[in-house]
């Protein structure tokens, strides 16, 4: 295929050797002439292992040239790959000046260009910039329409500065995000060689990802620093810990807990991350990042609690109380602290849990109950079906399947509902639906 590539820093570059090298007819393009200059000599403007033979070969080979013009480079082009720099602003967000300027120059190429053409978006930019910046500069400045004329996508890149080819040839996954199946096809026809899943899903979605995934990063290694000054001043061995850390697969290195849901609650982990900063506190050790999980938690707490608060309706049905299903530990529950709330500004609350049956509660969880939220204990139901008719706002933090279909056969178009639990089929639910942070 004949794809061209604006910008021609670090992504652009490598995907250049690489596309040209799989024998694409590739086109490189930026303002910068020292760079135009050593690709052209088969020299590479970036320095990593593999590099310098890599652009060698692509430009021995004849699969790669380069331009500083963009209307050549979308001529002699099918498909073009954005890899221009979004730099941070004062304020911290992104500096699109880049972006603009090109997007502006590629819809002016577009015009007096017959033949479709798809623009394939690299750059790492805020969820909703293609749609809202980049699309449009390419409508205005071409006179044609996205999806008939030209296509638009988005398709992060996941390539790590000291290991970027590797990376190009073994990606976790080969995301596009794309309102128009045409271009998608297209970079199926380029990428789909590689050993990993191909995946469409939308603009938005991919934008947001890539954001994802580096913040994730920036997060892990946050995480694993917090954790190797903890445990140096506890003269614990930092790297011995993280290395059993990332060999539980099943909890730790997994999808597990990494779905947007509810918040934290239960027995362990509140009490676990208060020790832990107690100790940190202690040796003098801050911990800014592990310092915020807390409050955190109680920020998602709060939302939702505002949001039915904010409705003024005062009727409220809860179905669920325990930390979790499947449970009837009430400790540290985060559905008991919105219940408390409810109570303290005047709604009238019932609740249901199939597992929390007061008369049969033993332990700690009778000794809970009975000491601290007793007051709670006398507005539970044993019918889910009356609470939920009884309310004007229901509230769902459980998702048993006998529950489900409870909830599907009794809710009523007036009533709203706050699902913290992600509720299957929730597209066929009665009433104004609002889930926890979705």
């Amino acid at each position: 295929m004949r794809i061209s590539i604006f910008g021609l820093g670090y992504v652009g570059a490598v995907s250049a050797g690489c596309l040209a090298r799989d024998g694409h007819d590739v086109i490189g393009c930026d303002i910068d002439q020292t760079k135009l200059d050593l690709l052209a000599s088969g020299k590479t403007p970036i320095i990593e292992e593999g590099m310098e033979q890599l652009i060698a070969g692509a430009a021995s080979g004849g699969h790669l040239s380069v331009t500083n013009d963009a209307a050549e480079a979308v001529r002699n082009s099918d498909i073009s790959l954005i890899c221009v720099g979004t730099p941070s602003t004062r304020s911290g967000g992104q500096d699109l000046t880049a972006v603009k300027r090109l997007c502006e120059q590629l819809g002016a190429a577009m015009k007096d260009k017959d033949g479709y053409h798809a623009f394939v978006m690299r750059s790492t930019v805020l969820p909703g910039t293609v749609e809202s910046v980049v699309q449009p500069l390419l409508e205005e400045h071409s006179g044609k329409k996205a999806g008939t004329d030209f296509g638009v996508c988005f398709q992060p890149e996941f390539l790590r500065e000291g290991s970027s080819i590797k990376d190009y040839d073994n990606p976790p996954y080969t995301v596009v995000g794309a309102s128009d199946p045409r271009p998608a096809e297209m970079l199926r026809d380029i990428f789909g060689h590689l050993p990993c899943e191909f995946v469409i899903t939308t603009i938005t979605s991919a934008e947001m990802l890539k954001m994802c995934c580096n913040t994730f990063h920036a997060l892990k290694i946050t995480f694993a620093n917090e954790v190797g000054r903890i445990s140096q001043s506890l003269g614990v061995d930092s790297h011995e810990v993280m290395r059993l850390v990332c060999e539980d697969r099943h909890l730790n290195i997994s999808p597990a807990y990494m779905k947007p849901g509810f918040a934290f609650g239960g027995s362990c982990l509140p009490k676990d991350v208060k020790a832990l900063l107690s100790v940190a506190k202690s040796n003098d050790v801050e911990v800014p990042m592990l310092g915020g999980i807390m409050p955190s938690n109680q920020i998602h707490i709060d939302h939702a609690i505002d949001w039915v608060l904010h409705s003024s309706k005062k009727k409220v049905g809860m179905i669920g109380l325990s930390f979790k299903s499947g449970t009837d530990d009430l400790r540290e529950s985060p559905l008991v602290t919105m219940a408390e709330r409810f109570i303290g500004k005047g709604v009238a609350l019932e609740i249901f849990d199939p597992e929390v049956n007061v008369a049969r509660l033993m332990g700690a969880n009778r000794r809970y109950i009975e000491e601290s939220i007793p007051h709670i204990s006398q507005l539970m139901r044993n019918d889910a079906k009356a609470v939920i008719e009884a309310a004007d706002v229901v509230v769902v933090g459980l998702r048993d399947k006998p529950l489900m279909e409870t909830l599907h056969a009794n809710l009523r178009d007036d009533q709203l509902v706050l699902d913290l639990v992600n509720v299957p089929n929730r597209e066929k639910l009665r009433g104004t639906y609002r889930g926890v942070c979705w």
